[in-house]
């Protein structure tokens, strides 16, 4: 797999096992999280349930966790700054490799500052309030810290906005209120959540996750060992910028006489 040339190529060996038991597709659909649905022999309860894992591959490229989408947008307030239209067109041309960072600069640069007023999709907004009602406020802190510095390591990310503490939780008993609450979004993430669809809080991945490494080797992940599997995900995963012209955020828009901004969500792990 690892020496083949391009995204598709045949294996005959495989072929003739997948063929064995019917298979016709490797993929599962996007709307479900588990790829594969194993019977556990479990010693310890005397039980044999049937369990769904997600597999997650470090072969080729690093894959995603939450996917980039009009869903995922997070919109803010422009606010302190007026801009001619002249200056919005300005500022929204900029481009490059880092140019919603640079367009960003641009603004706090005459004076504008950002404030989180929602997600754009209010399925999405629904679930993360459901899994917990600071989730909105705290992430819309981890996206702008992303598009504002240099970290994109969600581990690094919850540790800058855990220090500077924007929610203002009480800190004096020293609770991990972000790390806590961030990896409970992230677990239902791998777990079953779409930003899409209401989030019920069934798990469709009921097993946990299966990571194939480079080397081959395969790790499990299961959610008995939830602690472990929880510091996986936080610990292995990075903000990334999605396609802004396919997911329609990075400019400033004008509605109601007031200036916006959307920003965009998307978690790949780390390779």
């Amino acid at each position: 797999m690892k020496n083949a040339s391009g995204s598709s190529f045949s294996i005959p060996e495989i072929e003739k096992f997948i063929n064995s038991f019917s298979c016709i597709s490797l993929k599962a659909k996007s709307s479900i999280k588990s790829d594969i649905r194993i019977v556990i022999h479990d010693q310890r309860t005397g039980t044999n349930p049937e369990l769904g894992f997600s597999i997650k591959s470090q072969l080729g490229e690093a894959s995603t966790l939450l996917n980039a989408g009009k869903t995922t947008n997070f919109i803010f307030k422009i606010d302190g700054a007026n801009f001619s239209n002249d200056e919005i067109d300005q500022i929204n041309s900029i481009n490059g490799r880092s140019k919603i960072k640079d367009r960003i600069e641009k603004i706090i640069e005459k004076t504008g500052s950002f404030k989180f007023i929602k997600t754009e999709s209010s399925i999405f907004g629904n679930n993360l309030t459901l899994i917990d009602s600071a989730l909105p406020q705290i992430i819309s802190c981890i996206i702008y810290k992303f598009f504002t510095s240099k970290y994109s390591k969600l581990h690094d990310l919850a540790t800058d906005i855990a220090a500077s503490n924007p929610i203002g939780f009480d800190l004096e008993t020293k609770h991990p209120f972000y790390f806590y609450k961030l990896k409970r979004f992230l677990s239902d993430v791998a777990l079953g959540m779409i930003p899409s669809k209401v989030w019920q809080g069934e798990l469709d991945t009921t097993g946990g996750y299966l990571v194939v490494k480079e080397n081959g080797e395969i790790l499990c992940y299961h959610i008995y060992n939830r602690n472990e599997f929880e510091d996986y995900l936080i610990k292995n995963t990075k903000l990334e910028t999605g396609s802004s012209t396919r997911h329609d955020f990075g400019k400033i828009y004008n509605e109601a006489q007031q200036l916006y901004f959307k920003l965009n969500l998307q978690i790949r792990f780390l390779k």
